[in-house]
């Protein structure tokens, strides 16, 4: 067992060398994914113990487990007070709890302080010593949508708890995938966690807006700058809500991700996800116009085509008005323009919005136009101090632009 441990561990990457993490199963069916996450978390360096609930051995065997880990499993409390030694203060402690599957039963066991089981006593001991927790549900769809669990899930976030969205399919809330998990294990465990206890809201990529059931109008917005501060902002331990254009970046695992087509949808959904915030990017390319009267049916596309576009509501213009307490960091495309020009846009936007931060970038520049993996961009403040950052990846850049958030309108 030693051997086959050995084996494996730190075959993707050392990014958890010298990392102990707890791997808590309860009793979802989803815990016959529990073995190919623990290998997935000792492929990058992680010495994992298995930790069951009451039920769970039902469904998963310990011995598999034990085989999987190469470590003693953890079944119950006995003398040895294995809630302590994991999750204390000692030696012995893990540097992180990962429940993966988390029923909704745990969730409000969990919520309420019950300390039950082998899994529910670690986790109350965890919080305690402040050690990191990442929660993975997996439950049916109707059980997770139960509003009794959200108010649970949300008492925990505000602890400063971490989830990782489950994927909604075939009325499941299936439990996210091995690597996923260990992506954001790795962020929690890597990152300093400035922002614990803050909620972004971000968006990211462009918006469509239908001409006719084929036809649509929209911009060449990648939504890959709002995807890097999203994930940016997460690995700094924020709790992100990324609103999200038909984009072509994958959404970073550990986010909430609301997905959106036209401006107005994205406005809707801006306007729920605000409440609570503390800190709204405006990374999104949401259209300017759309169609005033869009066409039901295709168009023939030999006729002369004349289309009247309104203008869209602006998302910035409604930040404050929704949420006056929200930190609002307004994005500005520019093309070419002198400084001066810019200069004199970047204060309408201020007067508009009343943003605290405005992120300026001129796509007219090589590699800092749309779709680039890299960007340069400079920040306003509201007395029109700036802060340039030279070209760069976009992942840098975001880091840089979170630094900017932290420092200048004191988040955490």
């Amino acid at each position: 067992m030693l051997g086959e441990r050995r084996a494996i561990t730190g075959s993707k990457g050392k990014e958890l060398q010298g990392r102990k993490i707890a791997l808590c199963i309860t009793a979802s069916v989803a815990a016959m994914e529990s073995p190919r996450i623990a290998r997935e978390l000792m492929r990058h360096g992680a010495d994992v113990v298995a930790v069951f609930s009451d039920y769970a051995a039902k469904l998963v065997s310990p011995e598999l487990m034990a085989w999987a880990t190469g470590n003693p499993v953890v079944k119950e409390i006995t003398g040895k007070i294995e809630h302590v030694q994991l999750g204390g203060r000692g030696e012995d402690a893990v540097d992180i709890i990962l429940i993966a599957p988390c029923t909704a039963n745990t969730i409000s066991k969990i919520a309420k302080g019950i300390s039950d089981s082998a899994v529910t006593s670690l986790v109350s001991c965890a919080i305690g010593s402040r050690i990191p927790i990442l929660i993975a549900p997996g439950m049916h769809e109707p059980m997770y949508e139960n509003t009794i669990i959200k108010q649970n899930i949300a008492e925990l976030k505000a602890l400063g708890i971490r989830f990782i969205e489950p994927v909604i399919e075939e009325g499941k809330a299936k439990i996210a995938t091995a690597e996923a998990i260990t992506k954001v294990a790795i962020q929690m465990l890597s990152a300093k966690r400035t922002l614990a206890g803050t909620k972004f809201v971000i968006t990211a990529g462009p918006t469509i807006e239908r001409i006719d059931p084929i036809r649509i109008i929209t911009n060449r917005s990648s939504g890959k700058m709002g995807v890097a501060l999203a994930e940016t902002a997460l690995q700094r331990g924020a709790d992100v809500t990324l609103v999200y254009g038909p984009g072509t970046a994958e959404p970073p695992a550990g986010a909430k991700v609301v997905r959106v087509e036209t401006a107005e949808q994205m406005l809707s959904t801006v306007k729920k996800e605000l409440v609570g915030a503390d800190v709204f990017i405006a990374a999104g390319a949401p259209a300017d116009f759309a169609p005033e009267k869009p066409y039901a049916k295709k168009l023939a596309s030999k006729e002369t085509l004349n289309v009247k576009l309104k203008p869209t509501q602006k998302i910035i213009d409604q930040v404050k008005k929704l949420n006056k307490n929200a930190k609002l960091v307004a994005f500005k495309a520019e093309y070419g323009g002198s400084s001066a020009e810019v200069r004199k846009k970047v204060q309408e936007l201020f007067r508009n919005s009343k943003a605290d931060l405005v992120v300026v970038n001129d796509v007219s520049k090589a590699g800092a136009g749309f779709g680039t993996e890299t960007n340069e961009v400079a920040i306003y403040n509201t007395t029109m101090k700036i802060k340039k950052l030279g070209l760069a990846s976009k992942r840098a850049i975001a880091e840089g632009i979170i630094e900017e958030i932290i420092l200048q309108l004191k988040v955490r």
